[in-house]
């Protein structure tokens, strides 16, 4: 390698730096990421809009996946690392769609979840998300940055669960290098509560088994009470806790980096009441869905928290859970354990293998009424 540099943990700071890195990218117009055979492409869906043009011009920049199939998007052979992962789809519940990402030759998937959700998106439905690990663009446009090193292969599949056949674009960027013996690998694994049981708190991780680090939060949070929704604690149990977790929250607007009910008018009057919607590099709200005093009932709520410069490292084992807790009504103020709907997405790095999955709900249960 040139001075050591392997093409991993790329940041301005070391950009300048040469790197024996291969650069290569998978799409609809080069389905292996092979050097060369990108563009080459004599059929596929943009065939007819090339019909007077002919090879080279955009002929198979999307796939057409059928009702219940499950497609292989990339077949990488390591060593590398995939860099980012770009993605849209548009005629599909994006709850209908699973992606599932598999590290050197693992039957278990590392990576399971509904791809909206995984991108910052639980609602299926629009927000810009602006952050370092995920953006979101207009219009529909899922973008992930998370650095995912392998050492044997990778597999990446999306599930299309709907009824019908569904569109997808997408390309995936990754860099063929050596991999340091410390490079652990990447996970996230999807779970829901819905209705959250009372006086329970949702689990976002269990089960965990190995030396890692957690590394990022998304909650897509539809509250069915009216009032305040957000003075449950994370707690984060590691390396043989029992009862009483390591790390312990104060709530769950500080945990997303906000406070006060992320109502500004709360201490500043003159600007007015209620939530308001906000993406930074490491945390965000960026989603609000409000009531519209009829059909639309419940306030629902898009949050992330990205430890990109504040990892929770465990050397054995990881839980992690959320209380839902709002208030009662009356003049002493008391506590109300909520009962909401709570879909949250946990990513971690961690060493291999990986400990089986909760298995994934059905689709009926999975969707968004």
């Amino acid at each position: 390698m040139s001075n050591g540099f392997s093409g991993l943990g790329v940041n301005l700071g070391n950009l300048y730096r040469l790197s024996d890195a291969r650069t290569r990218s998978i799409s609809p117009e080069n389905f292996t990421g092979a050097k060369g055979e990108g563009g080459k492409a004599t059929e596929g869906t943009g065939a007819a809009c090339a019909r007077d043009l002919g090879q080279g011009w955009k002929i198979s920049p999307s796939i057409e996946i059928a009702a219940g199939e499950t497609r292989v998007l990339a077949d990488i052979d390591g060593p590398g690392a995939i860099q980012q992962i770009w993605a849209t789809v548009a005629n599909v519940a994006w709850r209908d769609l699973i992606l599932r990402i598999h590290w050197d030759g693992q039957e278990q998937p590392s990576v399971e979840c509904p791809i909206g959700d995984f991108f910052a998106s639980g609602w299926n439905r629009f927000a810009q998300v602006s952050s370092l690990a995920v953006c979101v663009n207009p219009g529909r446009a899922f973008n992930c940055y998370w650095e995912m090193p392998f050492r044997k292969k990778a597999v990446i599949t999306l599930e299309n669960r709907a009824p019908e056949m569904m569109v997808l674009y997408y390309q995936i960027n990754y860099v063929l290098t050596e991999v340091p013996d410390d490079a652990a690998y990447f996970h996230a694994q999807f779970r829901r509560s819905n209705t959250l049981k009372y006086m329970e708190d949702h689990t976002l991780l269990d089960g965990v088994s190995g030396r890692g680090q957690y590394v990022g939060t998304y909650m897509a949070w539809g509250v069915n009470n009216c009032g305040w929704w957000g003075e449950g604690e994370i707690k984060f149990f590691m390396d043989g806790d029992g009862q009483w977790p390591t790390i312990c929250g104060t709530g769950t607007e500080d945990y997303f980096c906000g406070a006060y009910n992320f109502d500004v008018g709360i201490k500043d009057p003159d600007q007015g009441p209620g939530y308001r919607e906000f993406n930074t590099p490491y945390a965000g709200m960026p989603q609000v869905i409000r009531p519209d005093g009829h059909y639309l009932s419940q306030t629902r709520f898009g949050l992330y928290r990205w430890h990109i410069p504040d990892p929770i490292r465990f050397e054995r084992d990881l839980r992690v859970t959320i209380q839902a807790l709002g208030w009662r009504h009356g003049p002493n103020r008391r506590y109300l354990p909520l009962q909401d709907d709570i879909a949250s997405v946990a990513y971690w790095y961690q060493t291999l293998p990986t400990a089986p999955f909760p298995e994934l709900p059905d689709r009926d249960y999975l969707e968004i009424i």
